[in-house]
């Protein structure tokens, strides 16, 4: 595992030198990728010019937000989907091989006829990425509030989205853990240890009130791991430590929970929180478990 800065997360933004240094500058491990601008900077500069500061820093890619509007019958989807192998493919050049995207919590469609929709677009999105060397995780959104206006519900917990992931078919499609989605959604970390790490894409850690539940909850409530006491961050580090999961764990709280703050203090308050559950969970800087760390 390594600690990994996603700007887009914690609400902050810049020039890419920008967001490097601050990532450096906090102890930040990896760094998630803006795989549509980087595409264009190197179709604008070619692949060596556009990966040149990238490189340099060292720094590993954590995962990209998968480009694709994929949860509904519309042209655009067939249009994203052509364009998805191009992108994929600048993605594994530059050595990010995890994409994410997340399930929307309402439709249109009746759950039943949906999770068949689903089932098929995600193994469908999963072949495609296949080819690139890319594996596809797969969040939920647990709040009602997510639901909108919706007429019908859909997945909004860690169980659900756990049987979609299984009935997909695809060795390539797993899940991305967001830790306040999965607490409000009734996951646990017995759950988790029931894992292998091939079923995890990414990890992203934050906090909760101990009383908020999934059918009161708003977004701006998310805070950095550590704020709310709801979550126990350091568990699932540990049995993700356990599991032999290798992949970016990201820090992210709402906004609204970091404003007045400049940019450095935001990316310092995350780094700070993050290495305290790291701490907490008894892992060194390789992200192993201490006590095994020879293994």
């Amino acid at each position: 595992m390594f600690k990994n800065l996603s700007p887009e997360a914690l609400g902050v933004s810049g020039r890419g030198s920008e967001i490097i240094e601050l990532a450096l500058s906090h102890g930040f491990k990896g760094l998630d990728l803006g795989l549509v601008e980087f595409a264009e900077q190197v179709s604008a500069q070619g692949f060596a010019k556009a990966s040149r500061l990238i490189a340099s820093a060292r720094l590993k890619l954590g995962s990209f937000r998968l480009p694709v509007h994929w949860q509904e019958d519309s042209p655009q989807y067939q249009a994203d989907l052509e364009r998805l192998s191009a992108l994929a493919e600048v993605a594994r050049q530059i050595g990010c091989r995890r994409a994410t995207t997340v399930i929307e919590p309402g439709s249109e469609r009746v759950y039943h006829e949906n999770f068949e929709f689903h089932r098929r677009r995600l193994a469908e999105l999963g072949d495609v990425l296949a080819k690139h060397e890319i594996r596809l995780g797969v969040g939920f959104l647990a709040p009602l509030a997510c639901r909108e206006d919706r007429p019908y519900p859909f997945v909004r917990t860690a169980e659900e989205t756990l049987q979609l992931l299984r009935t997909t078919g695809s060795s390539n499609v797993a899940l991305a853990l967001d830790t306040w989605h999965w607490h409000l959604g009734g996951g646990t970390v017995e759950q988790l240890r029931a894992l292998t790490p091939d079923k995890i894409v990414a990890v992203w850690l934050s906090d909760a009130e101990p009383a908020l539940t999934a059918d009161e909850a708003e977004l701006s409530a998310r805070r950095l791991p550590g704020e709310g006491g709801a979550i126990d961050n350091a568990a699932v580090l540990t049995a993700l430590a356990q599991l032999h999961y290798d992949g970016p764990v990201t820090p992210v709280a709402d906004k609204s929970q970091l404003a007045g703050r400049s940019r450095d203090q935001i990316v310092k308050a995350a780094g700070a929180a993050f290495d305290q559950v790291w701490k907490a969970a008894g892992l060194n800087q390789a992200g192993r478990l201490a006590t095994v760390s020879g293994r």
